[in-house]
C-alpha cells in the first residue's frame, strides 16, 4: 500500500502496522510519527500500530515533550484513526500521561510495552 510517510507500512486485517527503525532526534521522530499518522488517515485506514521500538538517539520525553507530540500525533489522527504505541519500558510514562493529552485533543490511543498487548487492544475497539 502506498503511503507518503517514510517506513515500512503492513497491514494485518483492517490493521495498519508501522515500525519506523532510525536514529534521530526526538523532534525529527515526533514528526516523522505525525506524517506516518496523517498519511494512514488520508489512505482510510482506522486503525494503527505504530511500533516506536526501532526508533533511537533520544532519552525519554520530557513531559512538555509529551505534551506536544500527544498534541501533533491527535491532530495528525483527525479524531478518526484509533492508534495503539508499542515502546520500550522505559520510554512509557508510567501514569500515561501522553496518553491522557491525546484523549484530550480527541484521539482514542493507548500505548503498551508489547505488539501482542498493542493488537489485542485494538482488535477489541
Amino acid at each position: 500500500m502506498p503511503m507518503n510517510a517514510p517506513g515500512s507500512f503492513a497491514i494485518d486485517g483492517d490493521i495498519a502496522i508501522w515500525k519506523p527503525a532510525a536514529a534521530l532526534s526526538l523532534d525529527r521522530a515526533i514528526r516523522l510519527i505525525e506524517a506516518a499518522i496523517g498519511s494512514a488517515r488520508e489512505n482510510g485506514l482506522r486503525k494503527m500500530l505504530v511500533d516506536t521500538t526501532g526508533l533511537d538517539g533520544f532519552e525519554p520525553p520530557s513531559v512538555p515533550a509529551r505534551h506536544e507530540l500527544a498534541r501533533l500525533w491527535a491532530g495528525a489522527a483527525g479524531g478518526v484513526l484509533r492508534i495503539a504505541f508499542v515502546a520500550r519500558p522505559e520510554m512509557i510514562d508510567p501514569q500515561k500521561f501522553g496518553v491522557i493529552v491525546a484523549k484530550n485533543f480527541g484521539a482514542d490511543v493507548d500505548v503498551f510495552a508489547s505488539e501482542a498487548d498493542a493488537l489485542a487492544w485494538l482488535r477489541r475497539g
